[in-house]
């Protein structure tokens, strides 16, 4: 696996890859990688002949008093992660070599209605963030195809919307939520946790498994929302948000059959969520 750092380098390695014909997939990340980041290269390289993923911590999806200066850096152990994974390019470059300009001079890309509520509530400017390191990757890159995780479902939407209405000729590939034992959705943050709360954590997936089956069984959603929320207070979350969307995150009408459960919540200082979808009755 070769480790780039410079833009021409990138357009260098992956003009070879485009003269042989290959497939190019993308696998954009911040670091400190862990099983779900690797699902993400195993679903390109089953679906490409060259796999590049990124690594760059992105100042401009973290808000005022985030923990951008605590974000884990361990470039040499993603290296070796993902070499071991099949990774055929990673792209590092730091964030002088993207963003020439200080970041409120700089250019953005901005989604509207789909980044709003949910995360877009509780972190204003977090997907203008995302969506635009995400639009640059893929104008410096140009894959044919992008993979992203499902337990961010809301940037996935994000970054689904904004390939449509920009007309990126880009594959998005959404993979799978990768869990521990527990059913704790894994995550960079995960390591934040104290010993005793990383014992709680798990009571987020549970509480969303048990709302599920009570919206499945035609349960009255608003009673049931209230009443996961209180389940999340007890065990000691501090919830964010706890919400029932249709799967293209409108609204839930009575017409709605495919829908997905959100919940963000905080556990001590740290931030987790996760998603469940599920199918309304009739």
């Amino acid at each position: 696996m070769r480790t780039l750092r410079e833009i021409p380098a990138l357009r260098e390695a992956l003009g070879d890859a485009r003269r042989r014909g290959d497939r190019i997939a993308l696998v954009p990340t911040m670091g400190n990688l862990h099983e779900g980041h690797l699902a993400l290269v195993e679903a390109a390289r089953e679906r490409a002949e060259v796999v590049i993923a990124t690594i760059f911590v992105n100042p401009m999806q973290f808000g005022a008093g985030e923990d951008l200066d605590a974000y884990p850096r361990t470039l040499e152990e993603d290296q070796a992660r993902l070499e071991a994974a099949g990774c055929d390019l990673l792209f590092a470059p730091d964030v002088t070599t993207l963003y020439a300009r200080p970041l409120e001079a700089q250019t953005r890309i901005v989604v509207p209605e789909v980044t709003e509520g949910l995360c877009g509530a509780s972190r204003p400017g977090h997907f203008d963030g995302v969506s635009t390191i995400v639009g640059m990757l893929f104008n410096l890159v140009q894959p044919d195809l992008a993979c992203f995780g499902e337990k961010d479902y809301q940037q996935l939407a994000v970054i689904r919307r904004m390939v449509a209405d920009l007309h990126f000729p880009i594959e998005i590939v959404g993979v799978p939520i990768v869990r521990a034992e527990d059913g704790l959705a894994l995550s960079s943050r995960n390591g934040y946790l104290s010993p005793e709360e990383r014992a709680t954590a798990p009571r987020l997936h549970r509480t969303l498994c048990e709302l599920r089956d009570a919206l499945e069984a035609d349960g009255d959603i608003e009673a049931t929302l209230a009443a996961g929320t209180r389940r999340l207070e007890e065990a000691g979350f501090v919830p964010d948000y706890l919400e029932l969307r249709a799967a293209d995150l409108g609204p839930v009408t009575p017409t709605t059959r495919e829908a997905v459960l959100l919940a963000a919540a905080r556990l001590g200082t740290t931030r987790l969520i996760d998603n469940l979808t599920l199918t309304l009755p009739r």
